[in-house]
């Protein structure tokens, strides 16, 4: 039976069975913001377990998609490493509603697996909770099954809990025995196999829970009037089962997929081991994006839409792997539409759509990514091939200038046995942030304008008076306070006023918005401390009240901040003379990609790939100085928008064009569109300075400057710095750089030879680590206290300790700076059966701290040191159940 014939058996069954038959919900769930995607087939009935919604009938059955690739579920870095593990995932399920509950589940899924699947019922087993018997008795009594096939658990393997709070129950799984060519733990010593045991032979292939229970906040349960079942069965695994195939990418929900990926690529799958890594993430990858695309996901720098280019960019890692070279993911997206859309319509429905942002998105990411991968290698190289830790900075350099995600940094080098600095990478990102939160100009707050550009048009719209003009006389057309209209407003009323005629600037193409002041023939006076413009024949003066009343339809004079519109003139006209330079130096692909100019200083952001280097920028800031002591001329005309373009004009990111165009020329050197104030000659300006340079995101880089007296403020600023760096080292100021250059050497040197004594102490440790070893059904457990070694330190040895053990869990514990710490490392044949995240969470607690991680690996700080010796012993508990 093949893996679509399966989900339509199962739908079928359960049809029979008085159940409705629903669609999949979205990926993104629906009025969840706890959850960012939908990683379970309950996820869309949540609200009707907490009691605030009604089912869409009392028997309901589903085949939901499902992504893992968020939160505590997260099981990228696993994919394609294994044959089992996924992003995406289809999710059978049935439930009832306090309907029926346990009697008739184990009736219909042993009817399901045996009698219509035909499953061997010689091979399979049920595990219940510790305490429920009535679920024992229910197998041994409905499905024949003999006691040693019906096995008890804790509330790790078969208690479920939607959160700390909340319904809960114990549940029952099904699991079959694969045979013993199934287990891919027999080089481990010690090894047995068995149900739950961290081997492939005996793997779950239905957990049917049972919500009979609501937890509160003390932890007590309580039972609830109405039990619910809910139950969830990954098609991928049973599709394999039922093919008798080997693993869930050689079943034919993926193996079509794969075969594509092989026509395309000429390489044969089942041949290279890291190859079938990459074919098996495509294949992944590519179910994932297209449902993602198709709930209407679209690739960005932040949230769902990054987590979806993470996922492309990973695609097209793996693509070069098995040879491609050019875009080809989208084709093999195409296969998952063709082979799934009759199951899931929406993906016919964008079928387009997925196509086209998968292509765009791939063939913006190959170009940097040969590139990417060239640097990697360079600095792989640098580091030395014994080296083991790829510095942050570099990880950095590598997301930044390649729009490599860390997680792909990590990936490509996992294999080589390379970790990277992640806490280096998050230093450096969160310096990015911070120049990004300070560039960022600070707004009074959003306004609904809708009313007010109705009223102000109706009786004519507004009109800027001229980029020289300081002040106006004219008359209010139209006011309001938080969107709503005014016909009077009175002293500290703070008011949005549209008038016929202003001096002011209404903020847009980059240029902040005037401020100044206005008043009434009536005598009220009122500060302007922001200009917008929301449709372009409407400007609008936030203004506050400072005497008086104003009433609409007053005669008022209007008059700006001549000295901050002249600062803000000359950044303006620079960010011009800026563009013409660096694409007379990077070239013309160079595109404005955003703009902020107001009276301190100006931000220009532009597409390139790749740091501009610092040569360049000397040659970009030389030039517009050029230009500004050639005294250009500066003209603006008015033109269709269609003849400006003909006539070579560039359009200005961010500006709102009508049909009627300004252009602005400075000479010969700049042709470009621009509504904003200006310069009469490029002489004006002064003087230009560059003061920082660097990437926002992939493929967009951003530069600073002054201008004017904000420019000649910046030297003096620099010349007073570099005085005091002289200064406190005692030197000339021209001989400063040498005198850093020797303390950083000397510095260097002394942390050489305190790692060489920490080097000495951790050895120490580690033997007295080892020691202390126990034996856990045939693995090690290591718990030891190493005080005086630092959290760095206690992973690297925490690393150490688990390779010399060879299999098994460690758990480390530290006094700290007056705190403690915590790590837990299992190794990877334990991981089924331990989980170092859960341990973590356990442990940290008791020494008054938090903390988490992955199934590897987790750590945990905590402000209480004497908590430890209760940490240990409750470490050791743990690891002995």
């Amino acid at each position: 039976m093949r893996g679509s014939e399966a989900r339509k058996s199962f739908l079928d069954f359960f049809q029979s069975k008085g159940h409705l038959i629903v669609p999949s919900a979205p990926i993104v769930p629906i009025g969840d913001p706890t959850l960012m995607f939908t990683n379970a087939g309950m996820v869309p009935f949540k609200d009707v377990f907490l009691g605030v919604a009604e089912p869409p009938a009392k028997r309901v059955a589903d085949s939901q998609k499902c992504l893992r690739i968020s939160g505590k579920h997260n099981d990228l870095e696993e994919v394609g490493r294994d044959t089992y593990h996924h992003t995406l995932f289809e999710m059978l399920g049935n439930w009832s509603f306090a309907d029926y509950y346990k009697p008739e589940a184990i009736e219909w899924a042993w009817e399901l697996l045996t009698g219509v699947w035909g499953l061997p019922k010689d091979r399979l087993y049920a595990s219940v909770y510790r305490t429920d018997d009535e679920a024992e008795k229910l197998w041994k009594k409905i499905a024949g099954l003999p006691s040693e096939r019906v096995l008890r658990f804790d509330e790790k393997d078969n208690f479920w809990e939607m959160g700390d709070t909340g319904p809960c129950g114990p549940c029952s799984e099904i699991h079959i025995d694969r045979g013993a060519d199934g287990c891919d733990q027999k080089h481990v010593a010690g090894h047995r196999c068995g149900v739950n045991l961290g081997c492939a032979r005996y793997i779950e292939l239905w957990n049917l829970v049972f919500i009979q229970y609501m937890r509160d906040e003390s932890g007590k349960l309580h039972e609830l009037p109405g039990k619910h079942v809910d139950t969830g069965m990954g098609l991928e695994r049973v599709a394999a089962v039922l093919e008798k195939v080997d693993g869930n990418y050689a079943g034919s929900l993926l193996r079509g997929i794969i075969s594509t990926a092989e026509q395309l690529s000429g390489r044969v799958y089942g041949r290279d081991v890291e190859v079938d890594v990459s074919f098996r993430v495509l294949a992944d990858h590519s179910r994932a994006v297209s449902f993602m695309i198709a709930d209407g996901i679209d690739p960005s720098n932040e949230g769902r839409g990054y987590v979806l280019r993470r996922l492309l960019r990973r695609a097209a890692r793996h693509g070069k792997n098995i040879g491609f070279s050019d875009a080809f993911f989208y084709r093999v997206c195409e296969h998952v539409v063709e082979s799934m859309g009759d199951a899931y319509p929406e993906l016919l429905r964008h079928h387009a759509r997925i196509a086209d942002i998968v292509r765009g998105e791939e063939e913006r990411f190959q170009v940097t990514l040969d590139r990417g991968l060239v640097h990697l290698e360079e600095e792989v190289g640098r580091i030395g091939k014994t080296a083991a830790v790829l510095p942050g900075d570099v990880a950095f350099r590598l997301y930044d200038t390649f729009g490599f995600p860390i997680d792909m940094t990590e990936d490509i080098l996992r294999s080589r046995g390379v970790s990277v600095d992640r806490e280096g990478f998050d230093a450096a990102l969160e310096q990015q942030r911070e120049r990004a939160r300070g560039a960022q100009t600070t707004k009074h707050g959003a306004a609904d304008y809708t009313l007010l550009v109705g009223a102000a048009r109706a009786r004519g719209g507004s009109r800027f008076a001229g980029s020289f003009e300081t002040r106006a006389e004219s008359e209010i057309l139209a006011m309001s306070a938080g969107g709503e209209p005014r016909e009077r407003a009175s002293m500290g009323d703070e008011i949005d006023i549209v008038t016929r005629v202003t001096p002011f600037y209404g903020e847009s193409g980059g240029q902040v918005g005037d401020i100044g002041t206005l008043r009434t023939r009536r005598g009220a006076k009122l500060e302007v401390y922001d200009t917008q413009k929301p449709a372009p024949d409407i400007i609008v003066h936030r203004a506050r009240v400072l005497e008086g009343d104003v009433v609409s339809s007053d005669a008022v004079e209007l008059a700006i901040d001549s000295a901050r519109r002249q600062a803000i003139r000359l950044n303006h006209s620079s960010t011009h003379l800026l563009h013409a330079a660096l694409r007379n130096h990077l070239g013309a692909g160079v595109q404005q990609a955003g703009s902020l100019v107001e009276a301190a200083r100006l931000r220009f952001d532009f597409s390139h790939d790749g740091p501009v280097p610092d040569s360049k920028l000397v040659q970009v800031e030389t030039e517009v100085n050029e230009q500004i002591r050639s005294n250009l001329d500066v003209t603006t005309t008015e033109m269709s928008y269609q003849d400006a373009i003909a006539s070579g004009a560039l359009a200005f990111f961010g500006e709102k064009y009508g049909d009627v165009v300004r252009v602005l020329r400075m000479g010969d050197y700049s042709v470009e569109l621009c509504g904003g104030t200006h310069v009469a000659k490029t002489g004006d300006i002064g003087l230009f300075r560059l003061y920082h340079a660097g990437g926002i995101a992939a493929g967009v880089r951003r530069v600073e400057a002054a201008t004017g007296a904000g420019a000649l403020d910046l030297v003096r600023e620099r010349d007073a710095l570099l005085r005091e760096i002289a200064r406190m080292l005692r030197t000339p100021e021209e001989q400063s750089v040498e005198r850093v250059q020797k303390l950083i050497s000397d510095l260097k040197d002394l942390e050489r030879k305190i790692e060489r004594g920490d080097s000495a102490r951790s050895t120490d440790a580690l033997e007295q680590a080892i020691v202390q070893a126990t034996d856990i059904g045939g693995a090690k457990a290591v718990v030891a206290r190493v005080d005086g070694v630092d959290s760095k330190q206690m992973r690297t040895l925490s690393d150490r300790v688990r390779e010399r053990i060879g299999s098994g869990v460690v758990v480390l514990a530290a006094a700290n700076d007056g705190g403690a710490a915590v790590i837990v490392s299992v190794t990877s044949d334990q991981r089924e059966r331990f989980h170092a995240g859960d341990i973590v969470k356990a442990l940290a607690p008791l020494i008054d701290g938090r903390g988490g991680g992955k199934p590897d690996f987790a750590q945990a700080g905590g402000k209480n040191a004497g908590g430890i010796p209760d940490l240990l012993e409750k470490a050791h508990a743990i690891l002995a159940r």
